[in-house]
């Protein structure tokens, strides 16, 4: 009796099901930045139809929105290279307060000029980021811990500066601090021209050099980055180097804004840098999102304090409570695209 062979079966592949629009949309990293540009648009749209008659369609009321959030912006670019990284900087504001104080001190109290007092605050801001870097990667502490004491560390060197606000009255100053550059539609300030400097700077390094693609890279697997061979202690001391950087821009950006010094300027400022961020669709965990999602986020909060200023009967704290929800909508945005990827 002889055996009879069968030719073996080769396994059939299940049919591939092709994803749904819906199941592409939520995959698609845009969507977060798509959904910050819908809401500002709504929300433009909406005080234009209540305060048509107040002015608010005026081009020159949207541009306000880019000369009092000059310096907000500097700082969330900055905070946005960190968070796609995957830290977080707490020393933000700090950073940013103390810029007022020394730039105030020298150009007041001891008498340096303008131009030089400039790229000391810068390096100063500078130089603080890359310590907390260092010492963030060498001895392998979390960037909360550091960031926080840097957070502490700045406000004090605030304090030994001066206990007492100082007004600055330099001609250099003020003659910046009042220039206006027309732009079609109307005029911009000096420090929302150089916002958005740095907003193109960080988009063009972000997304079109080796250093940007690193940055992603670190923030979505840093394992995986460093398996890679990619410089992870290089590119994450640069990182907060670069957002020390910003913040101490952010700082001279805001003192031309008020004209003084204050150990009190800036107080959790930081917190709406890190709101505009996530609001502007950066994933907190690191990998994700776009500079330009950032600006919206910024436009989105200068946009709430205007439409409250319009309204007039509503207190400035609802800026803060406008804020946290939309902070909390956006987290569950993230997380219901992030549990979606998973599955």
């Amino acid at each position: 009796m002889s055996a009879t062979t069968q030719p073996p079966t080769t396994p059939q592949k299940p049919e591939g099901r092709t994803p749904s629009g819906g199941a592409r949309l939520l995959g698609d990293r845009r969507l977060p930045v798509l959904v910050t540009a819908g809401l500002f648009l709504a929300m433009y749209i909406g005080g234009l139809s209540r305060y048509q008659n107040y002015g608010f369609g005026e081009p020159q009321v949207f541009l306000n929105l880019f000369i009092d959030n000059g310096y907000l912006l500097v700082a969330a670019v900055g905070a946005t290279v960190v968070i796609l990284s995957g830290g977080i900087d707490l020393s933000v504001g700090s950073v940013i307060g103390f810029t007022t104080m020394l730039t105030a001190w020298l150009v007041q109290d001891v008498g340096l000029p303008l131009v030089l007092v400039v790229p000391i605050s810068l390096g100063v801001g500078a130089f603080g980021g890359f310590l907390m870097g260092y010492v963030i990667h060498n001895f392998e502490i979390q960037p909360f811990i550091v960031t926080l004491a840097g957070l502490f560390l700045f406000r004090g060197l605030c304090l030994v500066i001066s206990k007492e606000s100082i007004a600055i009255d330099d001609s250099a100053v003020s003659s910046l601090a009042l220039t206006r550059v027309p732009v079609g539609v109307g005029e911009l300030s000096i420090g929302a021209l150089v916002s958005l400097v740095v907003l193109a700077a960080a988009f063009y390094v972000l997304h079109y050099t080796r250093f940007g693609r690193r940055i992603y890279a670190v923030g979505g697997n840093e394992q995986s980055a460093l398996l890679m061979g990619l410089p992870l202690g290089g590119t994450k001391i640069a990182v907060y180097t670069m957002s020390g950087f910003c913040s101490a821009l952010a700082g001279l950006l805001f003192m031309l804004y008020i004209q003084s010094g204050d150990p009190l300027h800036a107080v959790g400022m930081e917190l709406d840098a890190i709101a505009a961020v996530v609001i502007g669709g950066t994933l907190l965990t690191g990998g994700s999102g776009y500079v330009l999602g950032t600006l919206f986020g910024v436009l989105v909060l200068g946009l709430i304090k205007s439409i409250i200023q319009f309204e007039g009967t509503l207190s400035s704290w609802w800026t803060k409570i406008a804020t946290g929800v939309l902070l909390c909508a956006f987290i569950l945005i993230q997380r219901f695209m992030t549990t979606r990827k998973q599955t």
